[in-house]
């Protein structure tokens, strides 16, 4: 799939970041990289498993955790996973509510191998619904 070189450079980094996953328990090694609106930084995040399942972290969260950490307020303006799975894999639900928080339904999130990118969703092709102020 052709895309622009911010979102190769981003799928790069991604990569890279994948290598870093500590995955001793499920051996699915995951990377990331998220843009912000008004910045050209990319921010890198992989998996980070732990004994109690419960306190793992995916990739995109870690991402998007160290973007609002350097930076406050963010909107992002794309997600990019990679996976060395085929067919390329989603984010997972919990990630999706998360990205929910500074994402607006046009997102574009772009899915990867370890041999480039190979789909993109929109944010609302992969939910539609999310919980919001207005289920409260």
């Amino acid at each position: 799939m052709e895309v622009s070189k911010k979102i190769q450079s981003a799928y790069e980094v991604a990569k890279k970041a994948r290598e870093n996953a500590h995955a001793v328990y499920s051996n699915f090694f995951v990377g990331s990289a998220i843009g912000i609106k008004g910045s050209d930084e990319i921010y890198p995040g992989c998996n980070v498993e732990n004994i109690s399942y419960g306190a793992t972290i995916c990739a995109e969260r870690n991402s998007i955790l160290s973007a609002v950490a350097r930076n406050g307020k963010i909107e992002l303006d794309y997600v990019v996973v990679v996976c060395d799975t085929d067919p390329v894999t989603v984010p997972c639900a919990l990630c999706l509510q998360v990205i929910s928080e500074f994402a607006k339904p046009d997102l574009p999130i772009y899915l990867g191998d370890l041999e480039g990118i190979k789909k993109e969703l929109k944010f609302s092709d992969l939910l539609p619904a999310p919980f919001d102020t207005l289920d409260c």
